[in-house]
């Protein structure tokens, strides 16, 4: 079974737009170099649902073939080379996994 994982970050300080974008370029190269990743997006957070923003600026969705890839992305290490990365920026995470019914 499939599994979507999702995640929102917030800064502590607004980023400027070249690193926002140089972020979600490097999350999207996961798709190329991390096993087990069916489909992945990522963006910055252009919602109009302004009260609820909360400060979360980027958003991310991986589609992972099942449980296991999932959680081998966590310590692949260029999970964990994008996670010391932003190290210091990052004020709060949320993350959501969840398995795909259809």
């Amino acid at each position: 079974m499939m599994f979507e994982h999702m995640v929102s970050f917030k800064f502590k300080q607004p980023l400027d737009a070249s690193k926002e974008q140089e972020l979600i370029e490097t999350l999207l190269a996961f798709k190329n170099q991390i096993p087990g990743i069916v489909e992945i997006t990522a963006g910055s957070n252009e919602t109009e649902e302004t009260d609820n923003i909360q400060g979360y600026t980027i958003g991310l969705r991986v589609t992972f073939q099942d449980q296991e890839s999932l959680r081998q992305y966590g310590p692949h290490p260029l999970h964990q080379q994008f996670v010391k990365s932003i190290d210091g920026l990052v004020d709060n995470v949320i993350v959501i996994d969840y398995p795909i019914k259809k």
